[in-house]
């Protein structure tokens, strides 16, 4: 596993809801696009059910991080892109399911006027370091 480490700013806020200021490592870093609420036929999951649509995202991140070898412990950041604001707390609530609180990422929340499809109310994408295979 690359050698992580999660830093809280010293005269930084301090961070809520799980989320560290800075993550810095070795490795190989690797993007995983955007993850949205579809099984692997194409079928969307908890249609306006956000708590629902979370689960399937992260199941979805998960099968990414197990595609180029990493775990939920070498996530270095995660971008949330929600529809309704309104739905943080579920979706962090689920991340937390997903991600234990010692290994999250640093975050960023945004709030969207829409996305891919008009039922989707979330999107997730990651940065993972990777370790590096010799």
């Amino acid at each position: 596993m690359p050698s992580i480490a999660r830093i809280t700013a010293p005269a930084g806020v301090r961070p809520s809801d799980g989320y560290a200021h800075v993550v810095t490592g070795r490795g190989r870093l690797a993007a995983i696009a955007g993850q949205m609420a579809f099984d692997e036929e194409g079928t969307l999951i908890g249609a306006g059910d956000p708590v629902a649509q979370a689960r399937q995202v992260f199941r979805n991140l998960s099968r990414c991080l197990t595609a180029v070898g990493a775990g939920v412990g070498d996530l270095i950041k995660l971008t949330y892109y929600l529809t309704d604001i309104a739905h943080v707390a579920a979706v962090l609530a689920v991340r937390d399911e997903f991600v234990p609180v010692q290994d999250q990422p640093a975050s960023t929340v945004v709030q969207v006027v829409a996305l891919f499809q008009p039922d989707l109310l979330l999107e997730v994408d990651a940065l993972v370091l990777v370790q590096e295979v010799p």
